[in-house]
């Protein structure tokens, strides 16, 4: 079954059980400073879990695509990418687990076709500190799910993952329970980290087992959760049916169904290949590469892992208007392209060959993602003015080496066979120092392996062992910078939070009634502490105009208007000349406008894809503009708050 056969016939089984399906929503998040990208399939529905009423009901479907990026340095294996897509759907209120797991064994087992006897599933252990109880509900239903189909289907009660790996699994057991680090889904995480107010629940992983043996050391025996590769996690039911209160964990009066399996996973297990590279939706990318390279794939796994990813992830994320950059997300197109330049060299695939890859991903997702074939030359532009910038950066690189190697004298002995630095006789400033291989990679690209390559030619000697040091704790510095990155866009949709995106809409409003409808925006980032809002203005904005576009913000909160949102065809939306909106080109062919006032006094109209306030007389405060400065060239940035001290 191809990655398009398993798309379509999911968004069709959703449609039977009644879901509207929902076109996917951008890489780039909306109005979302927690994040950088959209991360995972829940990321564009956080508002609605969390209350707000979704405009095409309470059952919705999708398949979303995302990207992460900590998974950079992890693509070379033959189940990790970047960018995948997730099929999803989700109850807001309406079915629970009774209907839910049902259902998505249907997809699995009938619709997709997997081996029941290949299918193993887990449930969420219980907390006994915190009062809650086991999911035996999830289990029975498994139970029942599973014994129809003629497969034994004992429970068992694993626990955390460590737990697992000493007792493993016995004949017939085919339901797991595990704790709330593998099993319990709340933005916060686990249930003690969970503030008052936030809510969370158990949740149903699915795995496939293709029966490869047990790897130990990840573990002495084997189970579902199992890092080893034997299993592969294919889907995933959050049932969001608690709320933690101050006397403890409460259950939800409208709880939540949150559905996520990985459209490249499924397409893998359906055809009984554990490697997703072999993926159709992949695999033409692959055949090309072997067509450039005269290499087989099988001879150069990481190389064709590496390239296959990094160039799908490009592709789409220039489809989404995000060109390569040094900043935010264009430094991670940046990136991909480069590390992808790097292997293609490797493979020996000629220069100007590498742009011609973008069409082999085109072709294979045009027919769902329509803007790829629009901007298919945009795309394979940018991706060649990458690569011949990197070539330049790389040329530099070389010439920085050279300088380095010019300044080396190294003294080495043999170790097992292979030349090492004798730090008895030598110093690490008369070898490629950590610091010179590591300046090499972030300032030029190189890549520690084409250090060593070039070193090698030179019969000189890289401190590998001090690069990787230097490497962790610049891959430490970065996670804890990731944290908040990456979170997902979950972070921050308090009240607080969602006063201030209300706010912006006014603030922009007010600039375009003052300062004249030149004025767009050119970027936002939203906290629950202030908002910061950058647009298209060439001049200074003067004191006397800044308390002009307060009072104007602050007369159009005392309206106490309504706050109204309306989905229409993004076509429909951008012809529409009562609309204001930015970055149209990182919006789904469906957007969301939100209304501020009533017909005859209509404050703003917006494209937009954060959260919001349902009427102006929710937004607590005076607003008050902290700093007005430049941004860059041709846009200008406004600091405010919300006072609510005057």
């Amino acid at each position: 079954m191809t990655g398009s056969d398993i798309r379509e016939k999911y968004l069709a089984f959703m449609t039977a059980k009644g879901h509207e399906v929902v076109p996917s929503a951008a890489l780039v998040p909306d109005n979302d400073p927690t994040t950088l990208f959209t991360g995972s399939g829940m990321q564009p529905m956080v508002p609605y879990l969390l209350g707000e009423s979704h405009p095409k009901g309470v059952r919705i479907a999708d398949s979303q695509k995302c990207f992460r990026a900590e998974d950079i340095s992890e693509v070379g294996d033959n189940s990790h990418t970047t960018f995948f897509e997730m099929l999803g759907n989700w109850s807001l209120g309406d079915y629970f687990k009774e209907e839910q797991i049902p259902w998505i064994a249907s997809f699995y087992l009938d619709e997709v076709g997997l081996d029941p006897e290949k299918f193993y599933v887990t449930a969420f252990i219980g907390d006994k500190v915190a009062g809650l109880p086991k999911d035996e509900e999830a289990a029975n239903l498994w139970a029942d799910v599973l014994g129809k189909r003629g497969v034994t289907n004992d429970a068992a009660e694993l626990g955390s993952a460590d737990d697992a790996s000493k007792r493993g699994m016995k004949a017939g057991e085919r339901i797991f329970y595990y704790d709330a680090k593998e099993n319990w889904w709340s933005r916060a995480g686990v249930p003690a980290n969970m503030p008052v107010g936030e809510i969370g629940g158990g949740d149903s992983e699915m795995f496939y087992d293709f029966g490869t043996d047990h790897d130990t050391k990840f573990g002495e025996h084997c189970h579902p959760a199992c890092d080893c590769g034997r299993f592969m996690e294919i889907g995933n039911s959050v049932f969001m049916e608690y709320i933690k209160t101050e006397t403890g964990f409460e259950k939800l009066p409208a709880r939540n169904v949150d559905f996520g399996g990985g459209l490249e996973r499924i397409t893998a297990v359906a055809n009984g290949n554990s490697d997703v590279f072999k993926v159709d939706l992949l695999w033409s990318v692959v055949e090309q590469i072997e067509r450039l390279s005269g290499k087989k794939y099988q001879d150069h796994l990481e190389a064709f892992r590496v390239i296959t990813d990094h160039i799908r992830g490009a592709v789409f994320m220039i489809g989404d208007g995000v060109m390569p950059g040094n900043t935010e997300q264009g430094y991670f197109v940046r990136r991909l392209l480069r590390r992808a330049v790097r292997f293609a060299d490797v493979l020996e695939i000629p220069a100007g060959e590498f742009k011609n890859l973008a069409e082999s991903v085109i072709v294979k997702y045009k027919d769902h993602y329509t803007n790829l074939a629009t901007k298919q030359a945009e795309i394979t532009d940018a991706i060649e003015k990458e690569e011949t910038q990197f070539r330049k950066t790389l040329e530099n690189g070389l010439k920085q080496f050279n300088k380095i190697s010019l300044q080396v004298h190294v003294q080495t002995k043999e170790v097992d066979g292979k030349k090492v630095i004798d730090q008895e006789s030598a110093t690490t400033k008369k070898a490629i120092s950590a610091q010179n291989a590591f300046d090499l990679f972030t300032t030029f690209g190189f890549p520690i392996e084409l250090t060593e390559e070039i070193a090698t030619e030179k019969e000189l000697v890289v401190d590998r062992g001090g690069f990787e040091k230097l490497m962790e704790e610049h891959k430490e510095k970065s996670r804890a910078g990731a944290e908040q990155k990456f979170k997902g866009g979950l972070a921050d949709h308090s009240d607080i939070a969602v006063q201030y995106h209300t706010a912006t809409h006014l603030l922009l409003a007010a600039l375009r009634e003052i300062l004249g409808t030149h004025v767009h925006q050119a970027g936002s980032n939203i906290t629950g502490e202030r908002l910061r809002f950058d647009f298209t203005h060439g001049e200074k904005v003067e004191g006397e105009t800044l308390e002009r576009i307060e009072a104007w913000v602050n007369n159009a909160i005392a309206t106490k208007g309504k706050v109204t949102i309306e989905t229409m065809a993004k076509d429909k939306a951008e012809n529409d000349k009562t609309i204001e909106g930015s970055f149209w080109e990182r919006y789904p062919d469906e957007v969301k406008v939100y209304t501020i006032g009533g017909e005859d006094n209509i404050i703003s109209r917006e494209l937009c894809g954060g959260p919001h306030v349902k009427q102006l007389s929710d937004i607590t405060g005076t607003f008050k503009i902290k700093k007005e400065s430049s941004s860059s060239a041709g846009v200008r940035r406004i600091k405010a708050v919300l006072d609510v001290e005057q």
